[in-house]
């Protein structure tokens, strides 16, 4: 608090503040005592830690922070007020017991009304004019506040801390997740079993891995639960999905990561999370080069023949040369038209009708367009594993955008 010159306390005789803060030191003790007594009645479970000389840490946090505010007066209210350092420790120790700071501040509280209320008897005693006692009272309330505020110091390192161990250990529950296992699966699922539980985190039937680009714009995480493995420190970053089959998962991973764009690949066994990641990672590559939509979290399992078909482009662009050799000479655009139509003929294996349908053209042009097919590839067209092979070719042509 700062003091201004008409401060209350300022004008009280000296011989009055020296005799009401001796007074006050020499009842630190067995205020202190009847304070903590009394936060045990109104808090019975309120668990009993010893320091290293075996007193109660409680008490002697009460006793500091008595002395501290005792000497505060003796040298004027508005000197800076010093916070022991124990009350952080009281900060981490309701973090480690897995409670809020709420019932702590409630026992701060407690304190400081019964404090106070034996500060006003001794200030009448001491004939501490009224105006006084009422600034003394707002000093406290500051002090108290100040308390508070090293006790939620210590809340937030200690969270600090105990989340920056969680995310080692969540790490290496991943690598060992993700990573190709040349181990026995019993080996496998003990160490899986290990770093999960250090973790709290149940190990799934099955799970699915997702890859996550980052917005160009900041973006908050993804609101995935508590059951989602989530790991935001890499490139690009990942989701560890458990049974992602479950009812109502897609729309809640839907909502999660909302203004985000990745993949999630397909649902494994926990041995097989690595193949998950595999094809995510295959999908955001096609993403990213416009070859599949994005725009949020694309499903594998619902691009399964681009999966398949457009990451091997050599070997696909390989055999389409030996395949399609015979349009070679057919100029570019009757020779997409020719291979449209081979494909809607290999696709239907109908007639005229059928394949012009598909295509929206007149059966005579597709009569026309099919004689000229037989013409360039002959007898050859007839056999089976020729016809599923030009189908792969063209209709990987036809995802890249080549084919209408």
């Amino acid at each position: 608090m700062t003091v201004t010159v008409d401060s209350a306390w300022r004008d009280v005789p000296p011989v009055r503040v020296r005799t009401f803060t001796e007074r006050a030191r020499n009842e630190i003790p067995v205020l202190a005592e009847d304070i903590l007594r009394e936060i045990r009645r109104e808090y019975p479970t309120l668990p009993v830690i010893l320091d290293e000389s075996g007193e109660p840490m409680s008490l002697v946090g009460i006793r500091r922070a008595l002395e501290h505010f005792v000497e505060h007066l003796a040298t004027g209210l508005g000197s800076p007020h010093v916070h022991p350092p124990v009350f952080q420790e009281f900060g981490r120790g309701e973090l480690l017991q897995g409670r809020s700071l709420d019932s702590l501040q409630a026992i701060y509280r407690l304190g400081v009304r019964l404090a106070w209320r034996r500060l006003a008897e001794i200030g009448q005693q001491a004939q501490i004019p009224a105006p006084a006692m009422y600034e003394l009272a707002e000093s406290g309330f500051q002090y108290l506040d100040g308390l508070v505020a090293e006790s939620v110091r210590g809340y937030a390192e200690a969270a600090a801390r105990q989340a920056g161990e969680r995310l080692r250990l969540q790490r290496r529950l991943l690598d060992l997740l993700l990573t190709e296992q040349h181990r026995d699966d019993s080996s496998l699922q003990t160490m899986l079993a290990e770093r999960a539980a250090r973790i709290g985190w149940p190990l799934p039937e099955s799970l699915a891995v997702a890859v996550l680009v980052r917005p160009a714009r900041e973006s908050v995480p993804p609101a995935v639960g508590p059951d989602v493995l989530l790991d935001m420190e890499r490139e690009q970053p990942l989701m560890i999905v458990p049974d992602p089959d479950a009812a109502g998962r897609a729309e809640l991973l839907r909502r999660a990561t909302a203004g985000w764009t990745g993949a999630i690949g397909p649902p494994v066994p926990l041995s097989d999370a690595a193949k998950s990641l595999r094809w995510a990672q295959c999908a955001v590559a096609l993403m990213e080069h416009g070859q599949l939509p994005g725009g949020g979290l694309l499903h594998c399992t619902e691009h399964t023949e681009a999966l398949v078909l457009l990451p091997p482009a050599e070997l696909i662009d390989d055999l389409g040369r030996r395949l399609l050799a015979p349009l070679a000479d057919c100029g570019p655009t009757h020779s997409r038209r020719l291979a449209e139509t081979l494909l809607a003929w290999l696709e239907t294996r109908g007639g005229a009708p059928e394949v012009a349908n598909r295509l929206g053209v007149h059966p005579q042009t597709v009569r026309y367009r099919l004689r000229q097919i037989r013409e360039l590839w002959g007898d050859g067209i007839d056999d089976p594993d020729m016809r599923f092979a030009m189908e792969l070719v063209l209709r990987a042509k036809r995802l890249r955008g080549e084919l209408g």
